[in-house]
This record gives C-alpha cells, sequence and structure tokens, in this order.
C-alpha cells in the first residue's frame, strides 16, 4: 500500500508540473499584458499622450518585460517555496490576500457538496437495488430522470423562492448581513453553515440523481453473484451481508469518479454562484482574465486544478482501501 501511494503521489506531483506550465501558456495567450490594460486606464480621457516608452517603462516595474521562460521560473518557484502566488495588479496587494477567504468558501461550497451527494446516493442506490422492481424503486428512477433534466440554475432559482417564503428572510449569498463584513468568529462559521445548504442541494442536485442509478446498477450485479448466496446460505445477517460483500465493491464506481464530479462542481458553480449571490472564485477568475490580471488568474486556475488531481488521488487510494486487488495491479 506504501509503494502504491507513493507511486500516485509522484504521478499527481508530475500532472501538476505540466498542469502549471499549461496554465501558464494560458496566461500568455490573451494578446497585450497588463502593462497596456493599466495604461489605459490611467491616461484615458485625461488627453496625455501614451508612448510606447511609457507601456515600456510600466512593462518593466511589474517585471512583465521579463521572458516567458523565466517569469514562468519566478512564478512556480515562489508558490512552491514561498506560497506566493504573485502579485494581484489590479487589487495593488498580493494573490494571496485577494483569493485568500474566496478559496476557502469555494472549497467549502464544494465538500459540503460531495458529502450531500454521496452520503445520499450510495445509500438510496443500496436501498433501489435491494428494492429493485418496487414502486420505491421505480419512484427512485423518475427522480433521477428530473435530477438529470432540470438544470442547476432553475432549480436554484426554485429553492431560493421556497426558502425565502418559508424562512421569511433573505438567504442569498453564504453570510447574512450581520455577518458579511465581520471578521471570523463562532457565530460567522454557524451563519456560513446555515447558508451551505442552499448551493450544496443546488450542486448536488443531477450528482445524487447519476450516482444514485450507478449505485443501483453496480449493487444489483454485485447481488447475483455467487459469493452473496454462499454467504446468505451461511447464515451471515442480511445487513452485514450487504455491506461485507455486494456493497464495498458496487462503490468503486462511484469512488472513480470523484474528481469528475469536483471538475463538475466547478463548471456549475459560477452560473449557480451568479444566481445565488454567492463568493466564489469563479466570478474572480472571469474578472481578471478580462484585466489581464494574470496572476490572479492563473492561481486561481491552478488552485482548481491541484483540487481536482489531489482528489483524484484521494479516490485512488480510496479504490485500493475497497479493493486490494487494484494495489496488487490485478
Amino acid at each position: 500500500m506504501l509503494r502504491f501511494t507513493l507511486e500516485r503521489l509522484a504521478g499527481m506531483v508530475v500532472t501538476m508540473a505540466l498542469v502549471s506550465v499549461m496554465v501558464f501558456i494560458i496566461m500568455e495567450i490573451p494578446p497585450g499584458d497588463y502593462a497596456d490594460r493599466y495604461a489605459f486606464r490611467k491616461f484615458s480621457g485625461t488627453g496625455v499622450s501614451v508612448t510606447e516608452a511609457d507601456v515600456a517603462a510600466i512593462r518593466s516595474d511589474l517585471g512583465l518585460d521579463k521572458p516567458m521562460v523565466l517569469r514562468y521560473f519566478d512564478w512556480i518557484g515562489g508558490i512552491v517555496l514561498r506560497g506566493d502566488f504573485g502579485q494581484a495588479f489590479a487589487f495593488e496587494t498580493s494573490v494571496v490576500k485577494v483569493i485568500g477567504d474566496k478559496a476557502w468558501l469555494t472549497l467549502g461550497i464544494l465538500l459540503t457538496t460531495l458529502l450531500l451527494t454521496y452520503a445520499i446516493s450510495v445509500p438510496v442506490g443500496i436501498y433501489a437495488a435491494v428494492k429493485r422492481g418496487s414502486a420505491v424503486d421505480y419512484g427512485l428512477t423518475i427522480f433521477s430522470y428530473l435530477g438529470l433534466a432540470l438544470p442547476n440554475f432553475l432549480l436554484a432559482l426554485i429553492l431560493l423562492y421556497f426558502a425565502n417564503k418559508w424562512f421569511g428572510a433573505d438567504i442569498g449569498g453564504l453570510f447574512s448581513t450581520r455577518y458579511q463584513d465581520a471578521p471570523w468568529s463562532l457565530g460567522k462559521f454557524w451563519d456560513l453553515v446555515k447558508h451551505l445548504w442552499l448551493p450544496a442541494v443546488v450542486l448536488a442536485w443531477s450528482a445524487v440523481a447519476y450516482q444514485i442509478q450507478t449505485m443501483r446498477a453496480t449493487m444489483s450485479d454485485e447481488l447475483n453473484r455467487l459469493s452473496v448466496t454462499a454467504a446468505r446460505a451461511r447464515g451471515v445477517p442480511e445487513g452485514k451481508l450487504l455491506l461485507k460483500y455486494p456493497a464495498r465493491l458496487a462503490i468503486n464506481p462511484i469512488v472513480s469518479t470523484i474528481g469528475f464530479d469536483v471538475n463538475r462542481i466547478f463548471s456549475e458553480l459560477p452560473i449557480v454562484a451568479a444566481v445565488l449571490g454567492l463568493t466564489e472564485l469563479g466570478e474572480l477568475l472571469l474578472k481578471a482574465y478580462l484585466d489581464l490580471d494574470m496572476y490572479v488568474a492563473g492561481a486561481i486556475l491552478l488552485l482548481l486544478t491541484f483540487i481536482i488531481v489531489f482528489m483524484n488521488f484521494v479516490s485512488d487510494l480510496l479504490l485500493a482501501w475497497l479493493d486490494p486487488r487494484i494495489k496488487l495491479g490485478a
């Protein structure tokens, strides 16, 4: 298991190294750089003419005049050695300060959504497989089709309306007005927890529908195996039998798609955040890219990609723990 873990860890490091190169190239793709945007904003409408020498001087002050390769190694070296993601030019501060709170809030939304997804889909999928062909099974199938057909942003609007009506308060965003700009405290954390359920339900909606069908299908296959029949014949209690034999193997396809679910959540989060008024990294990424504030954009892309790669690493370890044949190369 240790060898398996080290191999996967080495693979994750190599993957992130390649990703960092790709992210930096993406940062360089837009024409021009922040020096051009800064000069335009500063002198536009002032009647002052800006020469190429002026823009070159700004570019030199920002350190953007260095060769691309050198800037890449300065950037990645600062991240690896000092945790420094560079300067956020538009905000006139460090990237870490700009994305700090938003990164933690995005991570909180992600983890809450994943926990909700698997806490519902795994036991419900097992139950649907055990009760295959029953009215409950057909009802869950209809729910799954509805979950895959209904867009998340439409569900967000529906839930936001009814939640506001039922609770009699504005629950859009991640904090109430009282804690919006307040420093972190136990009260603010609890306020965040009370607001997290809505985006988590919206983002988990389609994933729950898909994973229920996945768990139901794989569990149904495992229930028909001879090992399950033999265990039942030995008098193994039904609950213990389901968890020890078919469920442990049936959950493998779900565990293997954790990285895919993380990627899907990040893809759907910006539009859901726009509907619910959430504070997260997607809006900041778009703004930074439009402003050519590329160190902010690059840091966000690198962070989101690292989370996806890391969750795939966790997925591999969980699969090896659930099914020893994987780490043995079977």
